[in-house]
């Protein structure tokens, strides 16, 4: 008697068993599928769901995986460390640490914001490696990585565990029908606990409805800074082949057909000096040769007729010229002026495009405008609304999941996106290509459903010591934030789950890293929409505002420092309107800062005291973004950050507690 039905994973939904017996039932499955017990089933070597292809129509030389993982786990450290060991760099080349982050923002913050893929060799086998960013506003490099690959690498701490990006790209993995390779990375951390990460891992797969040949995942124990992997927690690596043998053996080669229609989908773009811009692109079916005539298959249907110039592969991080595409594989090709991320690149007598990349939506959005101060066009080269424009068309080419609307006047423009650091990373980008701009206070983007109005919610996972849990619960309830769970892991620290509106988002890092003294750990995804629920508040403080131009000066600071926080220091030129501080109360305050000290012939006791002033608080650009209110706005050159009001002169400002509510919903 066959024991199939007995050990069908589908049945184990319906069995009274606690999660630990559920994670042993699916070790004995894994178990019998590594000894052939199942043969139909077998994990290894499947063909994607409805993608069945000819075993004479594998490429079996070629293997395309991305790198998946919540930010800060150590993917490009990993990818580092497959570079060195695969051969990718000579013995005496000098390679700077986590290579794959070439943008200067990237190795400033740590993270990846750009996907990125690289190539290396094992076994005579090809490996194409999709690095990709970790952080949820970044959300959309992901979605188009995941199309130009067969496999995924999910790649967890083994300390934090699964964290709001690892579902979210996970998800989209499983969706995908692409079969993952898990890799518990950081166990050399002394807090590191990898047995209770993977049952974690198993509850995360099930919570996603995954199929049972995904549940039988391979599972690696890494330290990336190390370059060792190890299938058992127990027996400490060497180096990494048991990773490089698991992306073999998990990944199926890419499907296709050399012989059909050609079809190459782009999902990157690039530029080059001298050869214009580059599609990077993976070669579903046919084959493109160098110097031949296509079609461009766009967005709106229509079909645009180019010759190809050049075509590149990857190798390590270089790119090798070719003659021809190799099925499978990911390319460079050059000649492509005008295609944008989501065309097809077909035959002109025969076109098939392929399905359009589908984005999630933007939920945030701010305006961007020209730089009106008394102090527009001093540091800044370029400082138009005509440049404006010009640079966020060049970002949508490049940026899928931006989008850019025009407003009643031609110098302002609403730019939606996935989150604040999205949008920040763009205006710091910006900042340092030499332009000055404007922007405003960041509004969620609702919807209307059935005639009611709808606001994004997010999922909001907090990590504190336990000393501070009264304090975050109460700060993320005035934001209509609802707890969902809590766990304590009995190390002094308390992780706690939160569904809350993106509008409670705005500000809040900020406060909770106050009231935590620094040693909060938040991390947040969108969890759907959910109707209106009314106002939240923003900011309970005033601002302190310059009432005329000139230099700021010690003394008139150190008059006004009693009244709350300073934003700058003495010898900064300001000009009325602009805000210097934030005030402790909730109106705002005009001051005078740039008074000097009458100097007299007198002498007292108290004349010639010392001046000495707090250290002020200089903001960052998103501190800066989170803080202004909507009559304010922060002014972005290359070289200063400041706050102003949208109207600089103090007799024709309204007052603030005469002001439009602060939450009142956005015109849908």
């Amino acid at each position: 008697m066959s024991c199939r039905p007995f050990l069908s994973l589908a049945a184990f939904y319906f069995l009274p068993c606690s999660s630990a017996c559920l994670h042993r039932l699916i070790g004995i499955v894994r178990r019998f599928q590594q000894q052939n017990a199942f043969p139909d089933r077998m994990v290894l070597h499947t063909p994607l769901k409805g993608k069945e292809p000819k075993e004479t129509n594998l490429n079996s030389n070629i293997r395309n995986i991305a790198i998946i993982a919540h930010v800060d786990h150590g993917k490009t450290t990993l990818v580092d460390a497959m570079l060195r060991q695969s051969g990718a760099f000579r013995a005496n080349e000098a390679v700077v640490e986590r290579v794959m982050d070439s943008n200067e923002l990237e190795r400033e913050r740590g993270i990846t914001i750009l996907a990125k893929n690289t190539a290396i060799w094992y076994h005579d086998v090809k490996i194409n490696i999709v690095d990709t960013p970790g952080h949820s506003d970044f959300g959309g490099e992901v979605e188009r990585a995941l199309k130009m690959v067969d496999g995924v690498m999910l790649l967890v701490d083994a300390s934090e565990g699964p964290l709001p990006q690892t579902r979210y790209v996970l998800s989209k993995a499983l969706e995908a029908g692409l079969p993952p390779v898990v890799v518990i990375n950081k166990i050399d951390r002394p807090d590191a606990r990898a047995q209770e990460v993977l049952n974690e891992l198993y509850d995360l797969f099930i919570d996603l409805d995954a199929r049972e040949d995904q549940l039988g995942f391979s599972v690696l124990y890494t330290n990336a800074k190390a370059g060792t992997a190890s299938t058992s927690i127990e027996v400490p690596g060497e180096d990494l082949r048991p990773l490089f043998d698991a992306i073999l053996a998990t990944t199926p080669p890419p499907a296709g057909d050399v012989l059909n229609p050609l079809q190459i989908l782009v999902a990157n773009l690039d530029y080059s000096d001298y050869l214009g811009r580059l599609a990077i692109a993976r070669v579903f079916n046919g084959r493109l040769r160098n110097g031949e005539d296509v079609a461009i298959a766009k967005l709106d249907g229509t079909l645009e007729k180019i010759k190809i110039t050049k075509l590149f592969s990857f190798s390590g991080l270089k790119r090798v010229d070719i003659e021809q595409t190799e099925l499978g594989d990911i390319v460079a090709i050059a000649g492509v002026e005008g295609i944008g991320i989501g065309e097809t690149i077909t035959n002109v007598e025969n076109p098939a495009p392929l399905p359009h990349i589908v984005i999630d939506e933007p939920t945030i959005a701010i305006q961007f405008t020209v730089n009106t101060s008394p102090f527009a066009g001093r540091e800044g080269t370029y400082v138009t609304s005509r440049n404006l424009r010009e640079r966020l068309q060049k970002e949508l080419l490049t940026n899928v999941s931006l989008r850019v609307e025009e407003m009643g006047t031609t110098d302002t423009f609403k730019v939606l996106g996935r989150g604040e650091l999205q949008l920040s990373i763009l205006i710091e980008t910006m900042r340092r290509e030499g332009f000055e701009l404007m922007v405003g206070k960041p509004e969620i983007v609702t919807k209307r459903i059935n005639g009611k109005l709808m606001e994004p919610t997010e999922k909001l996972m907090v990590d504190i010591p336990d000393a501070f849990v009264g304090v975050v619960i109460e700060k993320i309830g005035q934001r209509k934030g609802q707890m969902l769970k809590m766990h304590n892991h009995g190390s002094g620290r308390v992780r706690i789950e939160f569904t809350i509106p993106s509008r409670g988002m705005i500000g809040l890092r900020s406060e909770m890293l106050t009231d935590t003294r620094g040693t909060v750990i938040m991390n947040s995804l969108f969890d759907g929409y959910t109707e209106w629920l009314g106002a939240i508040p923003h900011r309970m403080t005033g601002a302190l505002i310059s009432d005329r131009n000139g230099t700021s000066t010690a003394y008139a600071l150190w008059g006004i420092q009693e009244r709350g926080v300073l934003f700058l220091g003495a010898g900064e030129e300001l000009y009325e309107g602009m805000i210097v501080g934030e005030n402790a109360r909730e109106v705002d305050l005009d001051v005078n800062a740039v008074r000097e000290k009458k100097l007299t012939n007198m002498r007292s006791s108290s004349a010639d005291e010392a001046i000495r002033l707090v250290p002020f608080k200089n903001l960052t650009l998103e501190q800066a973004i989170e803080f202004v209110a909507d009559d304010e706005m922060v002014e972005i050159t290359p070289k200063n950050l400041r706050l102003r009001k949208k109207i600089l002169q103090a007799n024709r400002r309204p007052k603030k507690n005469s002001a439009a509510p602060a939450n009142a919903p956005a015109t849908v």
